[in-house]
């Protein structure tokens, strides 16, 4: 038994891919099937679209998380932070007349700002970072309120001359909506991914997360990189934000709570480790598109929102447990 174990473990595709998220592939493609199977309508066009609508907001905010998880952290805040930077930045535009563009690039820099103080307050306030994210998460969710007047707000439609941004995500071609946003996901995957594996900051992210510690004492400027994850982090919750305001039409004060654990929950599922030190971008993505499927399959058999958080739940556990298998075959 054993051997055949090692034998699957040590097939060329499977070490190319790596065992967890070949599992996790195989994962979503099963959830796919199945949920096509019980409900047939579950296969439409349409449906496919509002998998990719769903995956936007929940995968830049899961790339981005994946760097704080890496740096041995936790970012609790981007889901708040998303909603924040959509509803101030859809604010200005609605009530202040700014021009679009400027609120695209405001909802993003509202994300970074975030992010920096989360890196500030783990990094050089010595926060615990479920503490600090926490902390930010309340601030962000306040701020987005007060700033609105407790309002909701509607970002300018597609037929109207400023909602142009919303071609960035889907496309309405003649009756049939183009999910056009799936190019800028794969593209900001590419690019963390080069980031994370490639460069100098990744791998100095990626150290923080094995040994700290030793990272420190070999002269890197620890708390300059763990900083960066975080700013990272915070930036891409602000960029889905927009992903957010582009998909749905009105965006509400106090929302955004619980974003974060899909966001986690598809990072953990796709191989990266909760204990820091190693992160897959191509696996996050995975995760992501079973969250994504998860939501907007769950209604098709008759399961609404209270089931679908079980759901994510208890797929969250699972991924964990299945981390925590992982790093005890390693040592």
């Amino acid at each position: 038994m054993e051997n055949k174990k090692n034998g699957f473990q040590n097939h060329p595709i499977v070490k190319a891919i790596g065992t967890q998220k070949l599992i996790a592939l195989l994962a979503l493609i099963v959830l796919y099937v199945a949920f096509g199977l019980i409900n047939p309508a579950f296969r439409s066009y349409a449906t496919l679209v509002n998998i990719f609508d769903a995956s936007y907001y929940i995968g830049l905010m899961a790339i981005g998380v994946t760097f704080a998880i890496t740096s041995d952290g936790i970012d609790l805040s981007i889901g708040t932070v998303l909603m924040c930077s959509s509803l101030v930045s859809g604010y200005l535009i609605t009530k202040f007349n700014l021009p679009v563009i400027l609120g695209l690039l405001v909802c993003i820099l509202i994300g970074a700002i975030f992010g920096l103080l989360n890196g500030v307050l783990v990094s050089y306030m010595g926060l615990p970072p479920f503490i600090a994210t926490l902390g930010s998460m309340m601030l962000s969710k306040g701020i987005g309120s007060v700033i609105t007047k407790a309002q909701s707000v509607t970002w300018p439609q597609a037929s109207s001359e400023q909602g142009w941004f919303r071609s960035i995500f889907k496309i309405n071609q003649n009756g049939v909506l183009i999910p056009t946003g799936f190019i800028l996901l794969i593209a900001v995957a590419i690019l963390a991914a080069i980031l994370l594996n490639k460069t100098k900051p990744g791998r100095y992210i990626l150290a923080l997360g094995s040994n700290s510690e030793a990272t420190r004492l070999s002269g890197v400027n620890v708390a300059k990189w763990r900083t960066l994850a975080y700013v990272i982090s915070g930036t891409l919750a602000g960029l889905a934000g927009l992903a957010y305001a582009s998909i749905y039409s009105t965006v509400l004060p106090g929302g955004g709570g619980g974003f974060e654990l899909d966001a986690i929950a598809g990072v953990v599922i796709g191989g990266t480790s909760m204990s820091g030190g190693y992160g897959t971008i191509s696996g996050t993505l995975i995760g992501v598109f079973i969250m994504s499927v998860l939501k907007t399959g769950l209604p098709f058999i008759g399961l609404q929102t209270h089931y679908q958080q079980i759901a994510t739940g208890i797929v969250l556990v699972f991924a964990v447990y299945m981390d925590v298998l992982n790093r005890k075959k390693k040592h």
